[in-house]
């Protein structure tokens, strides 16, 4: 019999309350889960007290319990509902902790629950810092310089032998929760203090400070047979000094070669087997830009923030996916649900770029620090899609509904800094960091040393700079069909340029329309157009010549605006009644 054929009943751990590091991607990948486990005719159980979700609408699970994820409360479910399986990989870290608890507390065995999935002890090992950092040199993964310590006594050994600055990273945490960049003694006993409290078992990374190298991320897919592919790679603008989560983030990667690429793409798939990962894991990397050094920083054995991601970017349903793989299925078992052709062994190719995009709301607290390190700040995020690097960062600002229309030109005039202040701001990174590239940009200083200052890789620098190159030909030529149209594939909204040319924004629609300058609709498949696509995921962009579908304009239709990111005041309630209405207009037709 085959695993799935065993499971009756399936017990599903959500994240509870949204947070800061644990947001509504999370509720994506539960909603998801719970799907592919009814399509199998099993019975789920959701424990999950956040009443916003849409995870907890009586559509996806056969039962659903509003109530803490915590050891005490899961086991009094576990003894009412007798469940044969458990998933603990699409509730973040409080599922995971949880999961990890109910082990430890020999509940699991008790019970007879098997847990679907990276098995319990993968699990510890992608946690446990030390765990993780053997296992790595097992399969000959490189990793950084570091000591795992329990005390502030050892860290101070520990930071004392590698040399400060050191980071401070945190056993059983996500969002970088309690961690931090020590430059002394005195920052290094805050941090540490801190960080001790924060984890699960007490236990903190003392690690030499990359700051300076680059950031990669790679999904990863594996099954029980140990098939496994690599379903998005992803590249952080921001160097290793800024968290992930604070990071804006490009898919597919823009500035590693064919041997970088490959070289941890082949290190991403010996660390999950090593580990044992049966289902999806990100894992990070830090890479120098300066040689072949790499290591890899962590591998989170679950649905995360960026596993949404880049199931966006791509097409790709890795929460579906991935919850099929802890049922029993392999990844040839189971068919592309886009292509409708090919098999979920096919690794996903993009013939465009993903920008995310993260909110802060740092503007809600009068004495808020807005420098990005470690430990991650933002409420929200965005996705946004373009051809080019430049469409698609400038499209990303625009839709954080934060006054933005872009890079540039935008209503409120930017911030006036001497060559000194734009240099400090540029080695100090807050959530205004790529416009403080602009304005060095502006004030002539050159590529390098912005590079030198900041650790951005030039090529992002220079794209940036195409974008302040187009600003300065719109303020200063005739507004003519090709500079206008230019201004359209590198992103610009009719706002900006109206603000370029001193037109209003309907003025500049009218011009633009004259000239023929309209935005086609592009679909994404998973396979960049090489095999045929049956989906509804689609985009707009001025970069194209054609629509990649007919639309119909006889078809009768009703457009549903979302509520965008998340911020302070608005989450995943906005979600479940948007999703809600839909379903209601599916309903009547």
């Amino acid at each position: 019999m085959t695993k799935r054929e065993t499971l009756e009943k399936v017990l599903v751990l959500g994240s509870g309350a949204i947070k800061i590091g644990e947001a509504g991607e999370f509720d994506y990948s539960g909603s998801q889960c719970l799907k592919a486990i009814h399509e199998d005719g099993i019975k789920s159980v959701l424990i999950n007290p956040n009443i916003a979700t849409i995870q907890t609408d009586t559509r996806f699970a056969d039962q659903v319990y509003l109530l803490p994820v915590t050891p005490e409360y899961v086991q009094s479910i576990i003894e009412k509902e007798r469940p044969d399986g458990i998933m603990l990989g699409y509730g973040g870290q409080t599922a995971l902790n949880c999961g990890v608890n109910l082990d430890r507390l020999g509940i699991l065995k008790k019970y007879g629950i098997s847990v679907l999935g990276t098995q319990i002890p993968g699990i510890m090992t992608a946690e446990d810092r030390q765990k993780f950092k053997d296992a790595m040199i097992k399969c000959n993964v490189p990793v950084l310089k570091s000591k795992t310590v329990n005390t502030f006594d050892d860290a101070k050994k520990a930071a004392e032998e590698l040399g400060y600055p050191v980071i401070v990273r945190v056993a059983y945490t996500l969002g970088g929760k309690g961690g931090g960049v020590a430059f002394n003694e005195i920052e290094l006993y805050e941090i540490v203090g801190r960080g001790l409290t924060a984890s699960l078992v007490g236990q903190i990374l003392i690690e030499e400070y990359v700051g300076s190298w680059k950031q990669i991320e790679y999904e990863v897919m594996q099954d029980y047979a140990e098939n496994n592919i690599i379903v998005c790679n992803m590249e952080n603008v921001l160097s290793m000094k800024v968290h992930t989560g604070d990071n804006i983030v490009v898919a597919p990667s823009q500035t590693l070669d064919n041997h970088e690429y490959h070289m941890l793409r082949t290190a991403a798939l010996r660390a999950i087997k090593q580990i044992g990962i049966v289902g999806e894991c990100n894992i990070q990397f830090a890479l120098d830009p300066n040689s072949n050094n790499y290591a890899a920083i962590e591998v989170n054995p679950r649905l995360s923030r960026s596993s949404a991601l880049a199931s966006k970017a791509t097409g790709y349903p890795l929460a579906y996916m991935s919850a099929k793989i802890g049922l029993g299925y392999t990844l040839p078992d189971l068919v592309n649900s886009i292509t409708k052709s090919t098999t979920a062994c096919f690794e996903p190719s993009l013939d465009y770029i993903v920008c995310k995009h993260p909110r802060w709301d740092f503007e809600k607290f009068e004495l808020v620090n807005r420098k990005l390190g470690p430990t991650m700040k933002s409420v929200g995020e965005v996705m946004s899609i373009g051809r080019n690097f430049e469409e698609a960062l400038q499209k990303s600002i625009r839709m954080l509904d934060n006054g933005a229309d872009g890079l540039v030109l935008n209503r409120k005039k930017d911030d006036s800094f001497n060559e000194e202040q734009i240099e400090e701001h540029l080695q100090t990174h807050d959530d205004h960091i790529l416009f403080h590239v602009v304005n060095a940009l502006r004030a002539g200083i050159s590529t390098e040393k912005i590079y030198q200052l900041s650790f951005i890789d030039p090529w992002f620098i220079e794209k940036i700079n195409n974008i302040v190159q187009i600003e300065t030909k719109l303020k200063s030529l005739p507004l003519e069909q090709k500079i206008l149209a230019n201004a359209k594939k590198f992103g610009f909204s009719d706002k900006q340029i109206g603000r370029a040319v001193n037109k209003e924004e309907l003025e500049i629609r009218k011009i633009r329309k004259e000239f023929g300058i309209l935005p086609v609709v592009k679909q994404i498949d998973t396979l960049a157009a090489e095999w045929p696509a049956k989906t509804n995921y689609l985009y707009l962009t001025y970069g194209g010549t054609s629509n990649d579908l007919s639309l119909g304009v006889e078809e009768q239709g009703i457009v549903v605006i979302g509520a965008g990111p998340y911020r302070i005041g608005s989450s995943v309630e906005f979600d479940w009644g948007t999703v809600n209405m839909v379903w209601g207009l599916q309903d009547n037709g």
